[in-house]
């Protein structure tokens, strides 16, 4: 507990002062404010502890099962409590307390390092409920306003760590095509949940988001008097309160930091450099000209500059440790470029050759060698443990481990590796490969095809082509960010009077330059699936169906 207070206040008074947020970007003020949330029903609050997880907190007067199971009597009471804090801005004591339990941020650190820890707060049941009510109200005005960062991926609907690398991918791709290198710069916070200032939070919440009256007066209960206490194991520590941040682990907490960080966006468009959020994890691109002298253009340095400033005043503060600089472009375009290291907020953030980015291994070609070595190791050492467990382990027990350890890891993010070299695609399948032998207990010169076959696997090629026609799908009929849905250039046909009665669509395939580098974007190779599909799977229809339908194609298609 020592521990994680000193942290935040070392960091808060390592930075100036700061009452207001100064660097805002004034906004024109809202046609209509939050000023009082609706009260909810009983049926309502039922669907909401349905949707809850089953888990216990040690403050919880119940255990969350035995509540579960006799919702229909628990649940007019639980609606009393909820309705009564919407309607008097109001958030009762035992409803902000948390128990913070330190989770490893990575399995393999060295546990007895107190900084390696990260603090997981748990609510009570009730607590939570409360928040799933105000969250849902909260969500429906910020997307009824379009309050969002445009580029903030973190924590909203339809958006993911997928579609924010799918983006900058395609930006990045997109202007090697074009002839220049790029610089990404991926910028880490030390502890900006837990340093997120109140008062210029509410600050934000009525000025930039619009609350006013019982609602800004909810929020500002549910911020104050806040408690909590470390627990580890059998032992606990005394209660702390809380005087900063938003709590990780809560409803809340992510979406009342995304408003924390509205202004940061505002000021990076202001000096018209791409960048892309996701959480607290900001990525910066610029297109580099290699036949100037090397150092940072001027805008990127201002830009530089005022989020410094932006920073100091909002009490966050830069991890050199953990940002990191990388120039992506062709052989030629990053040898013509010759930079070193980058100056940024007083440290000198050296030139990688290799950057890690929302889980993905990044190189300077984007040949994504280094990710799928990386994928191999980790895959088939999980598959080694799995094996060795395999004969005391039941069919689906067994099916479960693969896909948690191994299918989860070929799946993320997946239609990133569209084009990559026939050799890196190679060394997937044969993670794939072994998992299937492993579970049906094949030798290791048996074909393959019918094993694939038989637990209905997609091949890894079909697997990516199965996530680029999902991602299409969802750009076409608006369940995707708009900054995907808008690189593709969307044509609808109408059919003959012999052929089906509904509309498909189909997508323009835009001009490139460079192979392969060009044609690896996600407008430029979205099309091309999409177009050899059958024309009642590109016509309207939902997400499920389509789903459905599409992996019965591919299916038949490798077979």
């Amino acid at each position: 507990m020592d521990f994680f207070i000193n942290k935040v206040s070392s960091i808060r008074s390592a930075l100036p002062p700061s009452t207001t947020p100064l660097l805002d970007i004034s906004l024109p003020e809202l046609p209509n404010t939050l000023s009082l949330f609706s009260d909810v029903t009983k049926s309502e609050v039922e669907r909401v502890l349905k949707s809850m997880r089953t888990s216990t907190c040690p403050l919880d007067p119940l255990p969350t099962q035995l509540l579960k199971s006799n919702i229909s009597a628990i649940s007019p009471l639980i609606t009393a409590i909820i309705n009564q804090s919407l309607q008097s801005g109001h958030v009762p004591p035992p409803l902000k307390a948390a128990v913070t339990r330190p989770h490893l941020k990575k399995p393999t650190l060295d546990p007895s390092i107190l900084v390696r820890y990260r603090p997981v707060s748990t609510l009570p049941f009730i607590s939570q409920a409360l928040e799933k009510v105000v969250h849902a109200q909260f969500l429906n005005h910020l997307h009824l306003h379009n309050l969002y960062e445009r580029f903030q991926s973190g924590f909203r609907p339809f958006h993911s760590t997928e579609t924010a690398l799918v983006r900058v991918i395609n930006d990045l791709l997109v202007t090697v095509d074009r002839g220049s290198p790029s610089l990404l710069l991926l910028l880490d916070l030390s502890a900006a949940f837990d340093t997120v200032d109140h008062t210029i939070l509410l600050h934000r919440l009525r000025t930039t988001v619009g609350l006013s009256g019982t609602a800004l007066n909810w929020f500002k209960s549910y911020l104050t008097d806040r408690t909590e206490h470390v627990a580890l194991g059998q032992s606990t520590s005394s209660p702390h309160t809380v005087t900063c941040g938003v709590p990780q682990g809560s409803v809340l907490g992510p979406t009342l930091f995304t408003i924390y960080m509205l202004p940061l966006g505002q000021i990076i468009n202001k000096h018209k450099v791409s960048f892309h959020c996701y959480a607290d994890d900001t990525q910066l691109y610029m297109k580099m000209d290699s036949t100037l002298p090397p150092a940072l253009p001027a805008t990127f340095q201002a830009c530089l500059g005022e989020i410094k400033a932006w920073m100091a005043t909002n009490f966050l503060q830069l991890n050199s440790n953990k940002t990191e600089a990388i120039i992506i472009g062709t052989p030629h375009q990053t040898q013509s470029l010759s930079l070193n290291n980058i100056p940024i907020f007083d440290h000198n953030i050296p030139l990688s050759t290799s950057v890690t980015n929302l889980g993905i291994r990044l190189d300077s070609h984007l040949s994504f060698d280094g990710h799928v070595r990386h994928l191999c190791k980790v895959s088939f050492f999980h598959l080694k443990n799995i094996s060795k467990l395999h004969p005391s382990l039941s069919k689906p027990d067994a099916e479960r481990l693969v896909h948690a350890f191994v299918s989860s890891r070929l799946d993320y993010c997946s239609a990133l590796l569209v084009g990559i070299p026939a050799e890196s695609l190679q060394k997937l399948q044969y993670i794939q490969n072994c998992a299937a032998r492993i579970l049906t207990r094949r030798r290791k010169y048996d074909h393959i095809t019918p094993v694939l076959k038989s637990l209905h696997w997609l091949p890894i090629q079909y697997r990516i082509q199965y996530k680029l026609c999902l991602l299409t799908h969802r750009c076409i009929h608006g369940a995707a960010p708009a900054y995907l849905s808008e690189l593709l250039t969307i044509h609808t046909t109408t059919p003959s009077l012999r052929s089906s009665s509904s509309s498909t669509y189909c997508l323009h395939l835009p001009r490139i330059k460079l192979s392969p580098r060009g044609d690896r974007t996600f407008q430029a190779v979205a099309p091309r699936p999409w177009t050899i599909l059958q024309e009642t799977l590109r016509a309207p229809q939902s997400v499920e169906v389509f789903k459905k339908g599409l992996k019965t194609f591919l299916f038949k298609k490798a077979c």
